[in-house]
């Protein structure tokens, strides 16, 4: 999908097993940027590439014109063609310092946050060439990307914002209403997200999790991260004042999702996590 002149949209659709015959199905969306070299942020799952390389081929661009390949984070479903990728392409792998140790060593990964077919989601490991923290400046060529660093729904988290066309790239970095609530770190995820709403002149949000946004459907968009955090905290507050403690993770996970309206499939550790994160601002009746 063509979003500007420079930016491209493509949209991966895949399962993630969640139980015995049971699978999720979900999406990601990888963007490809033209410069005079070409840039493409994450990766999508294990198979993505062939889906990137026939978009390509589709615009009569050669695979191999990809330079570059930025992580936004370390997540599954943004490294998992990573490898492949790289060894097609050669391009240059880029990410936050933080992401290293889980692009490195993808094993390592799945030991500390064992995501359900996580193996299936993840086609090996990758080395990183280059860090990028906040507010680092890269040029395409015609066009650049300049980084700002959004923690909260992991610690590498990274958004890339292009002022020549006003297109923000979010990563996961903003929650959607009644989807699977997924971060690591609720308050820092909010001060990301308003991070994010004083950037200026901001035309264009491409998510992760969502289908491209423009016009006054960015502003909704973020403001609608931020309410759902806060519809979160509000839930969580009233549960531990009626409990007192949280003896058992998946317990309170299950009471919040109830709450919340929330699948089945959302009673798991990593929203468990996700949940467990706002202990930490208890007291505090609104977030950030």
């Amino acid at each position: 999908m063509k979003i500007t002149e420079h930016f491209h949209a493509i949209k991966i659709p895949f399962l993630i097993p969640i139980a015995p015959g049971r699978t999720l199905a979900r999406f990601v969306y990888s963007y490809l940027v033209f410069g005079s070299s070409v840039c493409l942020v994450d990766s999508g799952v294990k198979g993505s590439d062939q889906v990137i390389y026939d978009y390509m081929r589709d615009l009569e661009r050669d695979p191999q014109d990809i330079r570059m390949l930025i992580l936004t984070h370390a997540h599954p479903d943004h490294i998992g063609s990573a490898a492949a990728i790289k060894k097609h392409t050669g391009c240059a792998v880029l990410c936050h310092p933080q992401a290293k140790a889980w692009i490195e060593d993808v094993d390592l990964q799945f030991r500390e946050r064992p995501v359900p077919g996580f193996h299936i989601l993840v086609g090996g490991s990758v080395t990183p060439d280059r860090f990028l923290e906040e507010a680092e400046i890269i040029d395409l060529g015609g066009i650049s990307l300049q980084t700002y660093y959004t923690p909260g729904h992991s610690p590498d988290s990274l958004a890339l914002f292009c002022p020549e066309e006003g297109v923000l790239i979010a990563g996961d970095a903003i929650p959607q209403q009644n989807d699977l609530p997924i971060y690591d770190d609720a308050p820092a995820l909010a001060a990301s997200i308003v991070k994010m709403k004083k950037i200026n002149g901001l035309k264009y949000l491409l998510s992760s999790w969502s289908n491209p946004a423009t016009g006054d459907d960015v502003m909704r968009m973020l403001d609608g991260g931020l309410v759902y955090l806060n519809t979160i905290h509000r839930v969580f507050r009233s549960i531990m004042q009626e409990n007192e403690i949280m003896s058992d993770p998946m317990q309170f996970c299950a009471l919040m999702a109830g709450h919340l309206g929330l699948p089945e499939a959302a009673v798991n550790p990593i929203v468990a996590q996700s949940f467990v994160s706002h202990l930490a601002v208890l007291g505090k009746p609104e977030l950030p």
